[in-house]
């Protein structure tokens, strides 16, 4: 008999597990407690701009080694565009400066080399004080590992990290902020080249993955939520969706959990998770971007961080959103508006009015990316043989990343298979 793979969970981690335990034979059953597959990596329509936007806005880059070959899997890939140079435009609203870092395409950081291409104003000293970042331990301090001041650490390295651990870089673990540094900046322009779901990241990463598996006989219910499962001899036997909906699971049939830590404690009594979490903020504006405007462009001295160019529409992410997530929405859309006039050069010479928008504010958008947060995340392995347990929450050695979701899967998927083979 076919052997199945309960994946519980259609975020981007589950749809990574299932796609990659499909290629290998398995029979996958993939249970979604929500109307809708994608968890925080989904678009879905907005009736206040009149267009689908992203639940969050996400970066990936050339080196997610992970994301792409997943990506490619459910034939993708040609979806996630961007620049062929790694280039990233900055611009500082404070003192109006803007520059461009030059990347290259480069295996190696030869960019940091050359005056041209790095932060202006930084020396190749300011680059050599972030080594200790490469081996910190996680846990350690980043503002225990390198000086947290300076021209590059404001125009470079805190907005870099704070986008991806969502937290003050200073108090965020060094560890994993060295690992973004070695798969980014250390890894050369070819690995650092921003990619972006043009068409959304449903259209991208959650929907054909939906599509590759229903084609393949396999099956993704929606609103099907697991409450308890029943145990023999230190597996799983049983699935309980509610009432007498319960599915038998047979003895090399396997369950990888992927969803919020909060289910997953409930589910696992006993469980270590993250307990602390921080926000983030987008912003969208139904607004045509100027002609050249860059996909990406970091924004420096305001509210607004990073600044998206998409047809027809203006987006925004703002990191450790906390501080906004009480703020009256039509003064924080004006704030945000008001950046992003500036830094866009949408205002010439007269203001513009405030276009149709939409602000998303994730309260739990991200576990708090500290020490002492980073060392409550489970491994992939549970007391239960056949259980396995995946997302970006779980020890991954990467901050709450699209990369990390997906590695997260990848690996689960990949005990399952070390495991049937012994």
């Amino acid at each position: 008999m076919q052997k199945t793979a309960h994946i519980i969970g259609a975020g981007i981690s589950g749809l990574s597990a299932a796609v990659r335990l499909a290629n290998a034979g398995f029979k996958v059953a993939v249970h979604e407690a929500t109307q809708q597959a994608g968890g925080r990596c989904r678009s879905y329509f907005d009736g206040a701009t009149n267009l689908v936007i992203d639940n969050g806005n996400h970066l990936l880059l050339s080196g997610n080694r992970h994301a792409l070959a997943y990506a490619r899997s459910i034939g993708t890939e040609a979806g996630l565009v961007g620049p062929a140079r790694a280039q990233f435009p900055f611009v500082d609203l404070k003192t109006g400066q803007r520059w461009q870092l030059d990347l290259g395409d480069s295996r190696l950081p030869g960019w940091v080399f050359d005056e041209s291409r790095r932060v202006p104003d930084t020396g190749l000293t300011d680059y050599l004080k972030l080594a200790p970042l490469i081996w910190a331990s996680e846990e350690t301090l980043v503002g225990k590992s390198i000086p947290c001041e300076g021209v590059l650490y404001q125009r470079l390295v805190q907005p870099l990290l704070l986008a991806a651990l969502n937290v003050d870089p200073p108090e965020g673990s060094a560890g994993l902020a060295g690992a973004i540094v070695r798969e980014t900046l250390l890894a050369g322009g070819q690995a650092c080249r921003p990619l972006i779901a043009r068409d959304g990241l449903s259209a991208v990463l959650i929907e054909p993955a939906v599509k590759f598996l229903a084609e393949r006989g396999h099956s993704v219910q929606l609103g099907h939520e697991l409450r308890s499962y029943a145990t023999t001899d230190g597996k799983v036997s049983a699935l309980n969706f509610g009432g007498e909906d319960v599915v038998a699971i047979g003895p090399d049939d396997v369950i990888v959990m992927a969803v919020p830590p909060r289910a997953a404690a409930s589910l696992l009594p006993g469980l270590k998770t993250p307990t602390q979490f921080r926000a983030i903020v987008n912003a969208h504006f139904r607004f045509e971007p100027p002609p050249g405007s860059a996909p990406i462009l970091g924004v420096i001295g305001g509210v607004v961080e990073w600044l998206f160019a998409f047809p027809n529409r203006l987006s925004v992410t703002i990191s450790n959103g906390d501080r906004l997530v009480e703020m009256p929405r039509e003064e924080l859309a004006q704030t945000i508006w008001n950046d992003v006039c500036e830094a866009g050069g949408v205002a010439g010479e007269l203001p513009v009015e405030l276009p149709p928008w939409q602000i998303v504010r994730e309260r739990r958008a991200t576990f708090a990316a500290t020490p002492e947060q980073n060392a409550l995340r489970p491994g992939p392995v549970t007391a239960l043989k056949n259980l396995f347990l995946a997302g970006d929450w779980t020890a991954t050695g990467l901050p709450a990343t699209i990369e990390g979701s997906v590695r997260s899967g990848d690996r689960a998927a990949d005990l399952v298979l070390a495991a049937q083979r012994t």
